[in-house]
């Protein structure tokens, strides 16, 4: 039985009854008109709650004062052990989060979430606030939990959880808002740039909380910018700087800023320029054949590559125009000899050009004659071989599969006339050494006398050589006698 029903005697004294007409009168004003003051007069209402449940036990015939102290420490007793829990939370702007109030033992005693400004946003399943973005999750006497949708960076701060106990208990959450970066955009870019110019690409990024990270990309491959923060207000704004000295390589290039942020995690966002770069042609001639000849067929190709694309190109002669259009064909960029011969012998120009510069390629053509096929020898080739000489005698056949270059001498016959030279000179020189001894010796041909023979009595005088070459002797060309 309620303490402001009638009691067992069928009367309420009167401390009774004005605590009960104030309880009641406090309530009901409360919930009319000051939502924000809810957290004070439900507080109020639990002290009047103790104070019925200590008045019914003892009758409600005590003194005010002796009601007070035992309600006031019958409050402590049952406050024991009740703490709220609570934790951090971190969300992505224009997200929701979800605000978790729990208490492991409650005694029927209300729970209540506030925000950073102390204004009261739930007490228990009531809700205070005039917030639509606020709702409630779940309501019991161990758990208060509310959603905020399409958080905003002014939601960030520390949110408070109220367990009203004697005393009240609190416990404070953080709520984190990551604001998230937009869509980088990149400045800077000329276009079309020419070549040998210097540019900068500036990539910037507003509204990134915390400060994001650009990064650059030239294709796939990343390179290094300079990289800029600046706050305002709660969020940043971040830009990076990229110097180029472009060329013609930088022609078509994709130039990629990208951004890397905590709240981007799965979508990055990126922003991309491709390069136009206008450059002076450059000309190179392409042949069909590495050694013409005669009556073949030849197509020079004259490639030429600029930007912007080089204006129709030009071939000439020996610096002056083609003098057989007949058989000398210009197809655009391509020039054709239907049948080659001496008279196109000469250097040929390619040149192209643009508003930037022209550029100009040579060719050299010098036109071969044709080669002519001799029939393979059957015939030894013999070497000579000298009188004194132990030389064996080599045969050497030619192989009429031999297939051989008409134009220049083969290896083996080179060899074959070299050996056959040297043998001849040397046979020459043999038999000239020979004729000379034959006729040495025969000059030399006689009698010769010892020293023993000096002292003979029909010896001639020691002294004097006689030498029977002279007068009618009839032997005078083969008697000759010397004193030795």
């Amino acid at each position: 039985m309620s303490i402001c029903g009638e009691n067992d005697k069928g009367g309420l004294s009167l401390q009774v009854f004005l605590f009960c007409l104030i309880h009641h009168l406090l309530a009901h004003f409360a919930l009319a008109l000051f939502p924000a003051c809810m957290p004070f007069f439900f507080s109020l209402r639990n002290h009047f709650r103790d104070f019925q449940t200590v008045a019914k036990q003892l009758g409600g015939r005590a003194q005010t004062k002796t009601l007070k102290v035992m309600a006031s420490k019958g409050r402590v007793q049952g406050a024991s052990g009740q703490y709220p829990l609570v934790q951090n939370v971190t969300v992505t702007q224009g997200g929701t989060a979800n605000l978790t109030c729990r208490v492991e033992y409650n005694d029927n005693t209300s729970l209540q979430w506030s925000n950073p400004a102390q204004q009261t946003l739930f007490f228990g399943d009531k809700k205070a606030l005039r917030d639509n973005r606020i709702e409630l999750v779940h309501a019991s006497w161990s758990e208060l939990t509310i959603s905020i949708s399409d958080v905003s960076l002014s939601d960030e701060g520390m949110y408070t959880c109220s367990l009203f106990t004697m005393p009240v208990r609190t416990a404070r959450a953080y709520l984190t808002v990551l604001g998230v970066p937009e869509k980088p955009e990149i400045n800077g870019l000329k276009k079309p740039a020419v070549e040998g110019d210097y540019i900068t690409l500036t990539c910037i990024t507003q509204g990134s909380k915390p400060a994001a990270d650009l990064r650059w990309f030239r294709d796939e491959k990343e390179v290094k910018g300079a990289k800029e923060v600046n706050a305002e207000g709660k969020t940043f704004t971040v830009q990076s700087s990229l110097q180029l000295h472009v060329d013609r390589n930088d022609d078509g290039v994709a130039y990629t800023c990208r951004v890397d942020h905590v709240a981007l995690v799965q979508t990055p966002q990126q922003a991309t320029e491709v390069l136009e770069v206008q450059y002076a042609p450059r000309v190179e001639i392409i042949h069909s054949l590495e050694v013409p000849q005669e009556g073949q067929y030849l197509k020079l190709e004259c490639l030429s590559k600029g930007n912007p694309s080089p204006d129709p190109v030009m071939w000439t002669k020996d610096g002056g125009e083609l003098p057989d259009l007949e058989r000398m064909i210009v197809d655009g960029r391509e020039l054709t000899f239907t049948s080659l011969n001496k008279t196109d012998n000469g250097t040929y120009r390619c040149e192209a050009s643009n508003h930037l510069g022209r550029s100009s390629a040579e060719y050299v053509l010098y036109v071969y004659d044709v080669p002519t096929t001799l029939p393979p020898s059957t015939t030894p080739f013999l070497h000579p071989i000298p009188p004194d000489s132990t030389a064996q005698l080599s045969t050497h056949a030619s192989d009429p599969t031999d297939s051989r270059d008409p134009n220049a001498l083969g290896q083996h016959g080179t060899d074959h006339a070299l050996i056959g030279g040297v043998v001849a000179v040397v046979v020459f020189v043999t038999l000239c050494l020979i004729i000379v001894l034959g006729r040495y010796l025969a000059r030399h041909k006689g009698t010769y006398l010892t020293n023993e023979a000096k002292g003979a009595d029909d010896a001639p005088d020691a002294d004097t050589a006689i030498i029977n070459a002279e007068g009618n002797h009839a032997h005078a060309e083969e008697k000759k006698e010397y004193f030795i």
